[in-house]
């Protein structure tokens, strides 16, 4: 599934994974235009934690903060998400606010609507979990998520993460604060659900 490992974490060259129909590569400057399409989509960023953009530099923005990740101190690292099918860029996920001392990050992801109830988004972020326990020697992830995002939380116990409560207006975004569910998934958990 993967063609990385711990040593490969701050270096230059960036980890690819592969599923059976995606391919989790980097975000490139030409993945501009579906960024916007995708961030721009009021729906489809509903519970995204952010207010959609609205500009095609926005988001040229956002593949240069997305690539700030892995620059030193590294923080973490975002996917494009590639369909193999027609190679088209449908979504990102990633692993960011690493902290190496308690072997922890959350995980982060969006996907285009039209996309949307196929299962692709288990299988990248179930790529990039893995990864993130073998290659960032990783204990814990964790989650939030809109206690409404009903397909959020499904997917995120569908993966094995645990619910650890409800963060009362932790998050602010489109001129409201907003609640967040809390979960998680640690190592042995997640090791012990792959055995299964």
């Amino acid at each position: 599934m993967t063609n990385a490992n711990a040593a490969d974490v701050p270096a230059e060259r960036f980890p690819s994974l592969a599923t059976p129909r995606l391919t989790l590569r980097e975000i490139a400057p030409t993945d501009a235009a579906s960024l916007l399409a995708i961030h721009g989509d009021r729906e489809a960023m509903r519970w995204f934690g952010s207010d959609p953009i609205t500009s095609l530099p926005e988001a040229e923005q956002m593949v240069q903060t997305f690539a700030s990740l892995r620059k030193p101190p590294v923080l973490g690292i975002r996917w494009a998400i590639e369909r193999n099918q027609d190679r088209r860029h449908i979504g990102t996920c990633g692993l960011f606010r690493w902290n190496r001392n308690w072997k922890s990050c959350s995980v982060g992801y969006e996907l285009a609507r039209d996309t949307w109830g196929n299962g692709l988004m288990t299988e990248a972020v179930g790529a990039a979990l893995t990864w993130g326990f073998e290659s960032m020697a990783l204990n814990r992830i964790e989650a939030q998520a809109h206690p409404e995002n009903a397909a959020s939380l499904k997917l995120l116990q569908r993966l094995g993460f645990v619910e650890e409560g409800r963060q009362r207006q932790a998050g602010f975004w489109c001129g409201e604060h907003h609640d967040l569910v809390q979960l998680s998934l640690l190592r042995y958990e997640y090791s012990n659900g792959r055995k299964q």
